[in-house]
């Protein structure tokens, strides 16, 4: 069963900063590239960042360039968004997904919230 379970969510000051995880399990997982989503109330879904399936590349948003670190461990099947300078329109369910071709999974999110 493919599982992806995003985990260290919360509310954080402006400023601030957190680490998101994505665990995946059911799938090869270092064979997929993984990225980050976020979807704030009202608006679509935004990739975030992205990161290859050996970590050989990186892209991002640009609204997070400079902020937000994509990273994975694939002997831990897990993914991680780094978060730092965090501002209020970062505010979003951010989502983790695994792709290998036309193959996509998704976690079920994890709420983040920038306020003071």
């Amino acid at each position: 069963q493919v599982q992806l379970v995003e985990s260290g969510g919360g509310l954080v000051q402006p400023g601030g900063s957190m680490r998101l995880s994505c665990a995946a399990s059911g799938f090869s997982f270092s064979s997929y590239g993984m990225s980050w989503y976020r979807q704030a109330p009202g608006k679509e879904r935004e990739l975030v960042a992205g990161i290859t399936y050996d970590g050989g590349s990186t892209n991002y948003a640009d609204s997070v360039k400079g902020r937000f670190t994509i990273s994975r461990d694939n002997a831990k099947n897990t993914v991680y968004l780094q978060m730092n300078s965090l501002k209020p329109e970062d505010t979003a369910v951010y989502y983790c997904r695994a792709r290998f071709a036309l193959r996509f999974y998704w976690g079920q999110g994890t709420q983040v919230t920038v306020s003071s």
